[in-house]
């Protein structure tokens, strides 16, 4: 669910760590195996940093061997957007935060079914809201 918080450049770049700013708010990229979430196992909701929307759940969570948290569909179609990404030379979908348009990671066509998609994600750009059940 996504809260209230003030998502102005001002308060973000307050809130937000050097690196999940870049990330968010600058389409940044964290190196490869070096994220938070990238080996996290723990049942329960992966969230948008900055608006903390519901982006992901840990049971479509799966290890590409990418480096970055893989997940084979986010929690509901609607949670994230897609645009076309031209940087670095190549063509490539970058996901959104379809709530506050932050940049989350890529989509790639090479995941496990049922969808056969890899939304590879940074680990910046997300917090993690564990099952209370767990």
């Amino acid at each position: 669910m996504a809260d209230d918080r003030d998502r102005s450049d001002e308060a973000l770049r307050k809130r937000l760590t050097e690196a999940q700013y870049h990330i968010t708010q600058e389409s940044g990229t964290e190196a490869a195996f070096s994220g938070q979430f990238y080996t996290h196992e723990e049942p329960g909701t992966y969230v948008c940093v900055c608006c903390g929307k519901e982006l992901f759940s840990s049971t479509e969570k799966y290890d590409s061997g990418s480096g970055w948290p893989s997940f084979w569909s986010p929690v509901a179609q609607e949670a994230v957007s897609t645009a076309q990404d031209t940087s670095r030379g190549t063509v490539r979908e970058e996901v959104l935060c379809a709530n506050c348009n932050a940049h989350l990671g890529h989509v790639f066509a090479d995941g496990p079914q049922p969808t056969g998609l890899r939304y590879c994600i940074n680990s910046a750009s997300l917090d993690f809201e564990q099952d209370e059940e767990a």
